[in-house]
């Protein structure tokens, strides 16, 4: 044969993965070409989408993507002496499917070398070999591939996968690999982003999300992303998608477009006929991260016991727990596994990173069948971007682990008992929190650099009269007897036990007449419902957070005087997860101390939530990460499948110069296609954290693009801002 011919097809079908299958007679001397259009009666004009060489037995050729409407196909043979060039690059079909590792007869790019990168992806193992790791909003380290397609505006576009590990930027590998732009940076930004009118090139990522399972239960997705400034145009979407599906032959359909910003998403809405009358799939975000079964949201390795929580067990340092529901507390643990997901933000992740102990979401991980077999027994378990490993480990291992952990000195928190006063924040400085606890005075800093409507007002209830309470009634002297008890120190259901019993001595205790009345005179002072929360010399600092480990409370009308919620607070320094922590970093719990900060209690709150002052995706650009949820469902510890509104702002390169926002989760809590905070909001949150950042970071010390602090933040029954805390971010 000399020209093409019309295949019959001897059988049809679906692949494994819904992509329309062809089974045609073939030869050796030949190779086939399956060609796609939206109309009957196909000429040569139908868009080829697969071409496979011929073989001495019949052959399966398939569609390249998984079509969304009607189309059809038309197979044809061509001889392998034919001189077709189907993608009009010169060098005919069958030389390049002869180098099919580094030709594409259906991309007329000219062939790279693999070390630069490839104009075919043949194999998974390819892809992994050009692919680098990085941080997506709502996926961690993930493998992503970068692409180029040059001449994107005309009828014969050029794809480029790049080596992305030696390629960081798009700009690099066009100098590098393929000699365009060289020393005109300039000339290819203007070339690539941002202006669809005069856009001649498309620059985006292939990212590989393998903890993803479809409703069938199928694993894996390939994504087709770009820039989230950069507001791609239909057309050229079009055009990427199908020249990257048909330059993957070893994809079953997992592949589709995800548009990750609000600028993409808006400008897919004004484009949604387009879209649907295609063979686009398109993915959103909410099913791409709803649909994970894994996330390993720490990654570490540890030892201990495993250990399935169904009710209030009590846990130990030595314990990895496979959580059903997010604890709204939770002691020292060896390791974390979750049934439903987590954000970063939770207490739980913050006290995973914090000590350094994994902690992942996996799905049904109760029934999971490496899991499930090891319940109750020993175990290493290592949390990694991609998966876990969990296998049976001995007693010896366990031990030799915690040792090895352990500091190996008592440590001494630092505690100033010479400020013997109540102090209103205004009188309270940074340098103050050896006195009164981190909380108290950053939100004191907070209000010298915030106006003042948008933090809450107060006073802070210094160490000196925690530790005099104790004085007073004797209670140092029993906690040494408690802590002396060889089944206090060995049984942890003892232990927790004796401590709560300890509480509620602490509750029941009395206060000298001063203090008492120092106290009530504040209470008097505060006005409405007071707030006690609070403030300790051991949290909220630099390398340990503390999340979780203490109590607040709220000083209702009917509960008399307010030493009641002062003597809750001062007992919840020896909450058993407080406790927990303390021992096993070896602070001395005597010198540890107990702050109060004191203001008003917010009620019928619009919002809530905790942002963080980087981008913690890619600290390269400027950017805040957030998760807010309505009301006062809280975002540390939410309620049993209740899902917050989690976004990143970043001001990223655009042609606007505005913040992006990349949503990454909607609340569950609002009907669809509504947001917890507006985009005024969100702005403007940035802006007071941005501002709160570049104070504290100066404050502090610190350094690098990955300093942050954490922020607690509320949206009151006015719709105004209130930040009502500040901390150094563990990352």
């Amino acid at each position: 044969m000399t020209a093409a011919s019309p295949t019959p097809v001897t059988g049809l079908g679906l692949s494994e993965g819904g992509k329309p299958s062809f089974t045609i007679p073939s030869d050796p001397d030949s190779y086939h070409v399956l060609r796609r259009a939206t109309q009957p009666h196909l000429t040569a004009s139908g868009r080829p989408v697969a071409v496979i060489p011929g073989a001495d037995q019949e052959v399966t050729i398939r569609d390249s993507v998984l079509p969304k409407n009607r189309a059809f196909y038309r197979i044809e043979t061509h001889s392998n002496t034919s001189r077709s060039d189907l993608d009009g690059d010169g060098v005919f079909d069958y030389r390049e499917l002869g180098g099919r590792t580094t030709n594409n007869p259906l991309n007329p790019a000219p062939a790279i070398t693999l070390d630069h990168g490839s104009v075919v992806l043949t194999s998974r193992r390819m892809f992994e070999t050009l692919s680098a790791r990085d941080d997506r909003p709502g996926a961690s380290s993930v493998r992503e591939v970068k692409f180029l397609v040059y001449d994107v505006h005309t009828d014969s576009p050029e794809l480029y996968f790049a080596d992305s590990n030696r390629y960081i930027y798009h700009h690099s590998f066009t100098e590098g690999a393929v000699a365009r732009y060289v020393g005109n940076l300039g000339g290819f930004n203007n070339d690539t982003y941002f202006n669809n009118s005069s856009r001649k090139n498309l620059a985006g990522s292939l990212v590989s999300h393998d903890n993803y399972v479809d409703a069938n239960g199928r694993a894996g997705m390939y994504t087709v992303e770009f820039w989230p400034t950069d507001p791609v145009a239909f057309r050229f979407v079009e055009k990427a998608y199908e020249l990257i599906a048909a330059s993957m032959p070893y994809v079953d359909g997992n592949i589709a477009y995800h548009p990750a910003s609000e600028t993409q998403r808006q400008l897919m809405r004004t484009e949604q006929e387009d879209f649907d009358s295609s063979h686009v799939r398109v993915i959103d975000t909410e099913e791409l991260f709803a649909s994970l079964v894994y996330s390993g949201l720490n990654t570490a390795e540890t030892y201990g016991r495993l250990r399935l929580i169904t009710g209030s067990e009590t846990l130990s340092i030595r314990d990895i727990p496979i959580f059903r529901t997010i604890p709204n507390d939770l002691t020292h643990v060896a390791g974390i596994m979750t049934e439903i997901p987590q954000t970063p933000l939770s207490h739980i992740n913050l006290k995973a990173k914090q000590n350094n102990t994994p902690n992942a979401y996996i799905k049904d991980a109760g029934q999971h069948p490496q899991i499930a077999p090891l319940i109750g027994q020993n175990v290493y378990y290592k949390v990694g971007p991609d998966g876990f490993e969990i296998r049976a480990a001995s007693q010896q291992e366990v031990d030799d682990w915690f040792e090895a952990l352990r500091p190996s000195r008592t440590q001494y928190p630092a505690r100033n008992l010479s400020i013997r006063n109540i102090k209103p924040l205004s009188e309270i400085r940074f340098e103050d929190s050896d006195a009164f606890g981190a909380k108290a005075s950053n939100l004191a800093e907070l209000r010298r650099i915030l106006p003042s409507r948008n933090t809450p007002n107060g006073y802070g209830v210094p160490f000196y009269f925690y530790d005099e309470f104790m004085k007073y009634n004797g209670f140092y002297a029993q906690a040494e007897a408690m802590m002396a008890d060889p089944d206090f120190q060995s049984i942890p259901e003892v232990r927790e036990e004796r401590l709560k019993d300890f509480r509620n001595d602490i509750k029941d205790g009395f206060l000298p007449a001063w203090m008492a009345d120092a106290l009530e005179e504040m209470r008097q002072s505060v006005g409405g419902t007071p707030r006690a929360r609070s403030s300790t010399n051991n949290e909220d600092l630099e390398g340990f957070n503390g999340a979780g480990l203490y109590s607040s409370h709220t000083h209702h009308t009917d509960e008399g005087h307010f030493q009641k919620s002062a003597k809750q607070v001062w007992a919840s320094l020896w909450n058993y997860r407080a406790f927990e922590e303390r021992e096993f970093w070896r602070i001395d719990h005597f010198t540890a101390a107990m702050g109060i900060l004191v203001h008003r209690n917010f009620s019928n709150e619009r919002a809530n939530g905790v942002g963080v002052t980087t981008n913690i995706f890619d600290p390269r650009w400027s950017g805040h990460y957030v998760n807010v949820q309505v009301g006062e469902s809280l975002v540390t510890n939410p309620d049993a499948e209740v899902i917050p509104e989690e976004y990143l702002i970043a001001r990223l390169a655009s042609s606007t110069g505005q913040d992006e926002i990349q949503y990454i989760r909607f609340s569950n809590l609002l009907p669809e296609g509504e947001t917890v905070l507006t985009r005024a909001q969100a702005v403007d949150l940035k802006a007071k954290m941005t501002t709160l950042h570049n104070h504290f970071k100066s404050r502090y010390g610190g350094s690098g693009n990955t300093w942050a602090m954490e922020v607690e933040f509320k949206i009151n029954s006015r719709g105004q801002l209130i930040i009502k805390q500040a901390r150094p971010w563990l990352n």
